[in-house]
């Protein structure tokens, strides 16, 4: 027996497609994302710039202790 009933109310299962497309290709979150990976790398870099500045900082007092 073949169900030939549409499925209830509007449902566009293209729409949701598009809908999607238009959320992966909107300009404004690609560069909110790119901004969020770039500060990330950043920030390590200079912690991990103070960390060394303060190593060698300790090694040189205890150096000339």
């Amino acid at each position: 027996m073949a169900n030939t009933q549409g499925p209830e109310g509007n449902y566009d299962p293209a729409g949701s497609t598009q809908m999607f497309r238009a959320f992966v290709d909107d300009p404004q979150s690609r560069q909110q994302q790119q901004a969020a990976t770039t500060r990330g790398p950043r920030v390590g870099l200079i912690v991990g710039v103070i960390a060394a500045v303060a190593i060698v900082a300790v090694v040189a007092w205890l150096a000339l202790k």
